[in-house]
Formats: C-alpha cells, structure tokens, sequence
C-alpha cells in the first residue's frame, strides 16, 4: 500500500497529473460535449445508432492493426538499442499491419450496404459513413504505429501532447459535422475522428525521420510475428468481441423495445466510459507495469489489497455521489428527453464498482502472458453479457434489464477471478512459498 501512496504522490499527482490527466480530462470533456450535441441536434434515437456505429469502428480499427499494439511497445522499448532488431520489429509491425488494414478496408468499403444493414436496422441513408470509415483507417493504423514507436522510446510528453492537441481537433470537427449534417454528420465523426489525430502526429513527426529507413521489406520476420501472436490474440479478443456484444445487445433492445430505449442504454454506457477512464489511465500506468515486474506473491498481494484500500474508497465515494447527483448529470449531459437514464444508474454504478474490482486482479493475466487464463475468462464474461442481457431484458421487459445484466456478469465474472487467484491472495504465505 505504502508503494502505492507513494508512486501517486511521486509521479501520478507530479507529473502524470499535469499532461496525463489532461489528456484523459480533454478527452472526457470532448465526450461529453460530444454527446450533449447528440442530445440536443439528434436524439436518443441517433444515440443508439451512433453507438452501434462506434462498436463496429472500435471493433474493426483493433483486427486493422491486429491487436498489436501493446506487445509492439514492449519489443520496442526491449530493442530500442539494437539496430538490426529494431529493424525487425519495425518492419514486421509495419507491413504486417499494412496488409491487414487493406484487408480490412476494401471489405468494409465493398461490403458497406451488408453492414449498414446490420448497424443500422431500417436506416437506409448511412452507407456513405462505412466507406468514409474504410478511406481513413489506413490513417489511422498509421497513426498507432507511430503512437507504438514513440511509446517504446518514452516519448511520453509528445505522445500526450499529440493526443491532447488530436482530441481538440476531433471533437471540433465533430460538432461541426452535427450541427450540420445531423445524424449523418455524427455518423461520419465517428468514422474520421481516431484517424483524424494523424494530422497532428504526422506534424509532430516530421523531423523524425530517422526511423523510416529501418524499414524494409526483407527484414519482415515471420518468428517475430509469431512473438506477438500472445499479445495480439488477448487485445483482438476482448478489443473486438467486447464492442460487438455492446452492438449485439443494442440491437435487441432497438428491435424489442426501441430505438429510444436502445439511446437510453447508451447515455448511461457513455457517462460510464467518462468516470471509468480516470480509474483505467491509473491502472494501466501503474498497476500493469508493476505486476510486470513482481515475481512474489507477497508483493502481488500488497498491491491488490493496497489498490483496494487507497483507491476503491475513493472510487466508492465518487460513485455515490455520481448517483446522488443523477438528475443534474443528466439534464447537464443529455436533455429532458434522457430522464429514464436515471432509472439505470444504479445496477450500472454497482456493476462498474464490481468491474474495477475485477480489473485490479485480472491484470496479472496480461502482465505475466497467462494466454489461457485470459481467453477463457473473457470468452466467459462475452458469453455472460449477451445472454445474461437478453434474459433480464425479456424478464423485466424493458433496458434496466442491460444494466442489471451488466451488474450479474461483473459480480460472477469477479467471482471466478478471486477462485483463480485465491490461494495467491488469501492462502498461507508460507504454504505458498513452499
């Protein structure tokens, strides 16, 4: 615990609070006026379009980079000093992903009006934003490989500046595309905004150039491509089944209650997305990196209780009073239209509480490449949400179903992750050193 206290208090509230944090919050406010414009300019019907549209994007922008992205930064950072690895690492990444992001585009572009009719059920007039997606996602694949190199060599501060600047730029554009065009402008905001950042990494790079010439086609190494197959195989995983389930349940919803109830079940995934991003920056900057390097299970267990103590409570805290504050939240995020969110706060806050507590510990799977572990408790929460969702949803008749779907597969999901771990956190220190 004291570690814990300590890293905040040295680098979380020192230097992490001052670009990191701003990142996340210039990211969190783009969000929210984001979705106040949604609100005001489209409605809980376009909501649930939009967030069946952004699914589909988040899915299909992780198999265009191949899931890599992780596993990229740690070869990197591991070979930054060796020239013919870093070569190697560089080459495969690039062309790799280059192969996979056209794959992926010319079938998303010649297959626009087969996906349009899966994401937007009886919406006919919103093809064009699944080809625009399919135009740009080269730009953005692009742009996490640059993200992935500048990560490996710790170029943090350019990294979040780019992001900051990028995140401006994004929600600007996006606005704009609202106000004018609707709900086909949001559409299109979506399909442009990741990709939109590469206008500025491309202006931040350009004096850069010293990578590019370790690029070349007879350096791709099919052994390291096999290498990142462990990490790829956990993000494509979770990163691309997880959204598509979200689209899957949305869609129930849309064709068994409607598209207003579908809207409502988004704003309440939204403001979710909001308060969890300041937990999840902590736990990925802290939490991953540290278990990377524990070998003890003395020290594994100090930094979950320690996490519990000092940051749960403060998570506890903000929740309630996210519940308590409901109404003001609603009516400042949304518009009138959007009060029966408020009815879906509770078993979303519960559930998210469980999520994190979850999270903390499940983050030793990635940490020490345990592949099995990982895909089959994720393959279970998947399976968890969708049929826990379409049970409750038929059961109460009505969306609080989702949330209290999302509250259920959190808390057994949790269950099974203490059983796996539960000799390391609660067993005999001394049985388990033996």
């Amino acid at each position: 615990m004291k570690r814990l206290i300590d890293y905040i208090n040295k680098f979380v509230l020192v230097k992490i609070a001052s670009l990191q944090t701003a990142s996340v919050t210039t990211r969190v406010i783009a969000g929210l006026l984001t979705s106040k414009a949604i609100a005001v300019f489209i409605g809980a019907e376009g909501m649930a379009l939009i967030g069946n549209f952004q699914n589909f994007v988040s899915s299909f922008q992780t198999v265009s980079i191949l899931g890599s992205y992780k596993g990229v930064v740690k070869y990197i950072a591991k070979f930054k000093e060796d020239v013919v690895e870093l070569s190697k690492t560089i080459s495969t990444v690039f062309y790799a992903g280059f192969i996979a992001t056209i794959i992926v585009s010319v079938t998303c572009y010649f297959n626009a009006e087969l996906i349009k009719d899966i994401i937007f059920p009886s919406y006919n007039n919103y093809t064009l934003a699944i080809k625009v997606f399919a135009i740009v996602l080269p730009f953005y694949a692009l742009n996490m490989f640059t993200f992935s190199i500048m990560n490996g060599f710790s170029k943090y501060k350019i990294l979040i500046i780019i992001n900051i600047i990028g995140q401006i730029l994004s929600v600007s554009v996006a606005l704009l595309l609202i106000y004018q065009e609707r709900l086909k402008g949001a559409l299109i905001s979506v399909a442009i905004a990741e990709s939109l950042i590469f206008l500025i990494t491309l202006v931040g790079i350009t004096n850069r150039r010293s990578l590019v010439p370790l690029i070349k086609v007879n350096r791709f190494s099919f052994g390291f491509l096999k290498k990142l197959g462990p990490y790829s195989m956990m993000a494509l995983f979770s990163a691309v089944l997880l959204p598509l389930v979200a689209l899957a349940i949305r869609s129930y919803i849309i064709e068994n209650i409607g598209y207003k109830d579908a809207g409502f079940w988004e704003a309440m995934t939204r403001i979710s997305k909001y308060y969890l991003m300041f937990v999840t920056s902590l736990m990925t900057l802290y939490i991953l990196p540290r278990f990377t390097e524990i070998n003890d299970i003395k020290e594994f267990r100090k930094e979950v209780f320690g996490f519990y103590k000092t940051v749960m409570p403060i998570l506890a805290i903000g929740l309630l009073l996210i519940y308590l504050l409901k109404p003001l939240i609603v009516s400042v995020v949304f518009t009138e239209e959007f009060e029966p969110v408020e009815d879906l706060f509770s078993w979303q806050l519960l559930g998210d509480f469980i999520k994190v507590l979850s999270m903390v510990i499940a983050y030793q799977f990635i940490a020490k490449k345990m592949f099995w572990h990982y895909i089959l408790t994720e393959a279970f929460l998947i399976i968890a949400l969708y049929y826990s969702s379409i049970y409750f949803i038929n059961y109460f008749d009505g969306v609080k179903g989702a949330v209290m779907a999302h509250f259920v597969s959190y808390l057994v999901y949790y269950g099974i992750i203490l059983s796996i771990f539960g000799k390391s956190l609660f067993g005999s220190l001394k049985a388990n050193k033996g």
